[in-house]
């Protein structure tokens, strides 16, 4: 099972933006996640087709399954 996870932000235009990082340490630690995420509001560090982001939206971790269907 792979593991994401997501951190949601809003940007200039209002939209939702979405940085993921793949096989995150788990447990979480929201405050971990939160303290980052107001570390890349603060510094502008990416920006966006919709601009700079501008405010943490919210952030989840995200569990995928694959199963090859034989033929």
């Amino acid at each position: 099972m792979a593991k994401t996870l997501e951190m949601q932000f809003k940007n200039e235009d209002g939209k939702t933006t979405t940085i993921s990082i793949e096989n995150p340490i788990e447990p979480v630690d929201a405050g971990a996640v939160s303290a980052a995420m107001d570390l890349i509001v603060s510094t502008n560090v990416f920006l966006t087709p919709g601009g700079a982001i501008v405010e943490k939206k919210g952030a989840r971790v995200v569990e995928r399954n694959v199963a090859t269907v034989e033929m």
